[in-house]
């Protein structure tokens, strides 16, 4: 679904000039095709959904880091490129938790897998990636589950 919906954007973006959209399109489709090769070459079916929006928020990530660099090194036009194509890719995940959703969530999480203290990270943050991929920020979800882990311990 989320490959058609790329497509067909792509296709949008080229007929009305888009230029910077069309960019981002064609770079994530690059980086979903390397995903898809790596998967082949291991055996293993083209890239999921859900894989390709853990791809979509690392990209998010990595481009979040480059602005902040830019940013530091003095290149401001260079960090707002970044925030630009953030923009567009951000536009095919689906609505991000908030902050009561995403505790609410990490509660959830704790509870199923029994979790009594930090040793148990892995486990609730597993249950977490599983059912909430793409919509929640497991960069700040992880010290949450951490802080809530450690008040139990």
């Amino acid at each position: 679904m989320l490959r058609a919906r790329l497509t067909t954007e792509m296709k949008e973006a080229m007929k009305a000039g888009e230029k910077a959209k069309l960019a981002t399109i064609r770079m994530i489709q690059a980086a979903l095709k390397d995903k898809d090769i790596e998967a082949r070459g291991l055996g293993k079916e083209p890239a999921s959904d859900d894989e390709i929006l853990a791809l979509l928020q690392k990209m998010i990530k990595q481009r979040n880091e480059s602005a902040a660099v830019y940013e530091q090194g003095g290149r401001p036009e260079l960090a707002e490129n970044e925030r630009a194509e953030i923009a567009v890719i951000e536009t095919y995940l689906p609505k991000q938790m908030d902050e009561a959703e995403t505790q609410t969530a990490i509660d959830a999480a704790i509870a199923e897998a029994g979790a009594a203290g930090p040793k148990d990270m892995g486990k609730v943050i597993a249950i977490l990636k599983g059912t909430y991929a793409g919509r929640m920020d497991f960069a700040k979800a992880s010290g949450l589950v951490k802080a809530a882990l450690n008040a139990k311990a």
